[in-house]
């Protein structure tokens, strides 16, 4: 049987580290997407990334609302394509692409709750303005914040890539 020794144990700790990266249509997602793949990258480690398709309001028949949530589906399904090439590039690895139906919050929440290879949640806050942090980070920080079980970096929504390369 073979020995663990506490190099090997490390070195399988960040080997299986998972950063997670929710995947909006806020320009913030670009600098949280980064900074994922180069703290994975330059630790060890994989990056997830997850869209949340939002369901459609009432739709009259049925048909059509089957075909507004395939077409949801396909685009979530493009978008994560081209940013799984990006992560790629970047880490040299293969994100784990996640696409899931409902509130991104909840969705969300359900999801750290579900999987235990995610270690790191990514948020890239606003890049300025008064705009505020965005909803899912105040609802994150504030009200849901005892119902987020992994470590939350909250990434500065302007950090160029100097200094994301610095710190990461």
């Amino acid at each position: 049987m073979a020995e663990t020794t506490p190099e090997a144990t490390a070195a399988a700790t960040k080997r299986d580290r998972v950063f997670l990266v929710v995947v909006d249509d806020s320009p913030e997602r670009a600098v949280a997407l980064r900074y994922a793949c180069l703290r994975a990258r330059n630790g060890g480690g994989r990056v997830a990334l997850l869209r949340v398709i939002e369901p459609e309001g009432l739709v009259e028949w049925a048909g059509v609302g089957a075909m507004m949530a395939e077409e949801r589906r396909e685009e979530a399904e493009k978008l994560l394509s081209g940013l799984a090439a990006q992560v790629n590039e970047i880490t040299g690895g293969i994100p784990i692409l996640l696409i899931r139906e409902g509130d991104p919050r909840d969705e969300l929440l359900a999801l750290l709750e579900e999987d235990p290879r995610i270690s790191i949640l990514v948020l890239a806050s606003s890049a300025g303005g008064s705009s505020g942090p965005g909803p899912l980070i105040s609802a994150l920080t504030g009200r849901y914040a005892t119902q987020v079980r992994v470590p939350m970096t909250i990434v500065p929504g302007g950090l160029d890539d100097k200094e994301m390369e610095r710190v990461t």
